[in-house]
């Protein structure tokens, strides 16, 4: 019971910090917000066009270009270089000319309309060979080659396979995840501090001088860190499903993850609360290792993305065997596909917990 009274002080102490407030309630979900509109939505590329016709602005609609007419070339060519389209077009009379970023975004929309300005250059072809052939103008000839009926070519594109992630994954879905770990671990580094102010209050000594062993002091310390973790893992998981219909998966199998990993950081939040002397070396080593960790271990940049070494060197953090644990739960996994995931959070919460046992237990006793 005294253990319990000391973890729920220090959950007390983190909730009347109206500064942390902002960090443990608004900035995840924010972060969430803004990543998933950022990188998990879905638009249509940009195509800027300048005297394109009626025909073919309804072919590059049709394929699935956000497309803006203009009515001159200068102001088309000022938006692409500003970055407001990935590309412009410019039709003139037997020509079609590509204003291109060079960069992902204009090589997307290149590659968007490469199939559209293909057709389109063999209508135009076709139109001019059939006015030199009939003597008709142009316009006579488009009309015959648009009416003519060309023999239709089906094509089926089939997936070998699975998809990395489902159909059914949201814009938010996987942000989500990255972010819950990113702050879970990161707030509680940092709420350490308060186990330093303890230490250097005399606090912790005074309760020394109560019935309460060094044990129960320890334990205390140790649950106050978990309630911080499980408390901001709440706020993301419940706050994210409300507001941005994430969803986590199997209850069953993100509730492992996300207890395992509140385990973690706080046996990681206790070890630097019992190491670090100030309340400022707490405060910055607990923001450069969270943040560290948090890229390395993909809440920053998926770990699809990393190299071999990279990826390697990403499973020495908790934060990798999390994500790799909520990523399966995305595509429709269960409690015993994440059981291996599970149970390396489990290992690395031993780890921690048992180094910052001991050191806070020489921190007090000195």
């Amino acid at each position: 019971m005294t253990a319990l009274v000391i973890a729920g002080g220090n959950l007390k102490r983190v909730l009347r910090d109206r500064t942390g407030l902002f960090f443990l309630f608004v900035l995840p979900l924010l972060m969430v917000f803004v990543l998933g509109l950022a990188f998990g939505g879905t638009s249509a590329p940009k195509l800027g066009v300048v005297a394109g016709g009626e025909h073919l602005l309804s072919e590059l609609r049709a394929a699935d270009l956000a497309v803006t007419e203009y009515e001159d070339e200068t102001v088309l060519r000022a938006a692409v270089e500003r970055g407001e389209l990935g590309a412009g077009l410019v039709a003139s009379p037997g020509e079609l000319r590509v204003v291109a970023r060079q960069d992902n975004t204009g090589q997307q929309v290149r590659l968007a309309a490469s199939d559209v300005l293909a057709r389109e250059s063999a209508r135009l072809a076709a139109a001019r060979f059939t006015a030199r052939q009939t003597g008709v103008d142009e316009d006579a000839a488009l009309a015959l080659v648009d009416s003519s009926r060309v023999p239709v070519v089906e094509v089926r594109v089939t997936t070998s396979g699975e998809a990395a992630f489902p159909a059914d994954v949201g814009p938010f879905d996987l942000t989500a995840s990255a972010q819950l770990l990113l702050f879970v671990f990161l707030t509680t580094l940092t709420s350490s501090v308060a186990l330093v102010e303890t230490r250097r209050l005399g606090v912790s000594r005074r309760m020394l001088s109560t019935p309460a062993g060094t044990g129960v002091i320890v334990m205390g310390e140790g649950l106050g860190r978990v309630a911080v973790a499980l408390l901001q893992g709440a706020v993301v998981v419940t706050g994210s499903s409300l507001l941005f219909g994430v969803r986590w998966g199997d209850p069953l199998g993100a509730g492992a993850l996300l207890l395992a990993f509140a385990f973690v950081a706080g046996g990681a939040g206790m070890l630097l609360g019992s190491v670090t002397r100030t309340e400022q070396q707490a405060g910055g080593l607990g923001l450069a290792l969270g943040m560290l960790t948090a890229a390395l271990g993909g809440c920053m940049v998926p770990l699809e993305l990393f190299g071999d070494a990279m990826r390697t060197a990403s499973l020495l953090t908790p934060h990798a065997w999390a994500n790799q644990g909520f990523t399966e739960l995305a595509r429709h996994g269960g409690l015993l596909d994440v059981l291996p995931e599970v149970g390396v959070l489990a290992g690395f919460a031993v780890v921690l917990y048992a180094l910052g046992a001991w050191r806070l237990r020489r921190a007090l006793t000195a």
